[in-house]
């Protein structure tokens, strides 16, 4: 999405933050984009005067989005910000069209067109790695509110505390945390992580923060490899990551499109409207796209 005109508004004189408006903005749609199953520290703000906002912790920073029409507003925030960050954690700096018109030439599938249409507005975002980890680690075997209740109370637990500028009427009215960082995973150990609810996965946490720690999982040479199944097994040497969570955190994280998560909704889908075939090949390079496409439409909507 070419994004020529930032409009900027600090919260006072001086202030190194504020809100920005973004016009033009197309094939965004906010509360589908939160509310996917791809991200789980956003909620909408209660009272918006918008047509619809959400706010959350990312990164390390609380922000708040806010969609009017084709405008978009993020509170908290500068320019310089957004260019450096949110605009690709958004995924702004991705053409939407361009993938749907790729999925959609490589399948004649009734159910994947009425997923994309359904769904259109949803991007993937781009989430900080250890986040990522951490949240699909314990996304086995719960459902996404008790996903948001373990992380919310983690990062309140053993996370920093985060700034938020003149942000009461947009989700600031309450502290805000940053998820804690790997070294405060491990300092807090495995028994500690029970006691907030973790469960068997506690072991899980320690492992990762421990090969974060120690140099084993690099998350830039992660980046580096242009080969997703050498990422895939590069992630696969935490304890307790197999394929599926190792696909969410590389379409999440990495946005490597053709990661292709298989969890029980998709293979329903899969069963339902594919014969059962596993082979997504033939959805090309934006696999991972049309899988959470596909989820959307069957967890959220039931298909048809």
């Amino acid at each position: 999405m070419n994004i020529n005109n930032i409009e900027y508004h600090p919260v006072q004189p001086g202030c190194p933050v504020g809100y920005i408006r973004l016009d033009n903005i197309v094939d965004f749609d906010i509360a589908k984009t939160f509310d996917c199953g791809q991200c789980f520290r956003f909620e909408p703000v209660e009272g918006t005067r918008h047509e619809v906002e959400f706010a959350g912790v990312a990164h390390g920073k609380h922000i708040s989005l806010a969609i009017e029409g084709n405008t978009l507003y993020i509170y908290n925030t500068n320019p310089g910000e957004f260019l450096r960050l949110w605009r690709r954690y958004l995924g702004l700096d991705t053409d939407y069209s361009e993938i749907y018109r790729d999925i959609l030439s490589r399948s004649d599938n009734p159910a994947l067109a009425r997923a994309l249409s359904l769904g259109r507005g949803i991007r993937i975002l781009r989430q900080d790695p250890w986040e990522t980890v951490c949240s699909f680690i314990i996304s086995q075997n719960n459902n996404i509110g008790r996903i948001k209740k373990i992380l919310s109370t983690l990062s309140a637990t053993l996370g920093e505390r985060v700034v938020c500028r003149g942000m009461e009427e947009h989700g600031g009215g309450v502290a805000k945390y940053a998820f804690p960082t790997p070294r405060a995973i491990a300092a807090a150990g495995e028994e500690a992580l029970r006691g907030l609810k973790v469960g068997f996965r506690a072991g899980y946490l320690a492992d990762a923060a421990a090969r974060v720690l120690g140099g084993e999982l690099d998350f830039d040479y992660i980046e580096s490899l242009p080969d997703t199944a050498a990422c895939a097994a590069q992630l696969k040497t935490i304890k307790g990551v197999g394929d599926k969570v190792a696909a969410c955190i590389l379409l999440f994280a990495f946005s490597r499109y053709d990661a292709f998560p298989v969890d029980v909704w998709i293979g329903r889908v899969l069963e339902k409207y594919f014969d059962g075939c596993r082979d997504t090949s033939c959805l090309g390079p934006y696999a991972g796209v049309a899988q959470q496409y596909l989820f959307y439409y069957e967890r959220y909507k039931k298909g048809e």
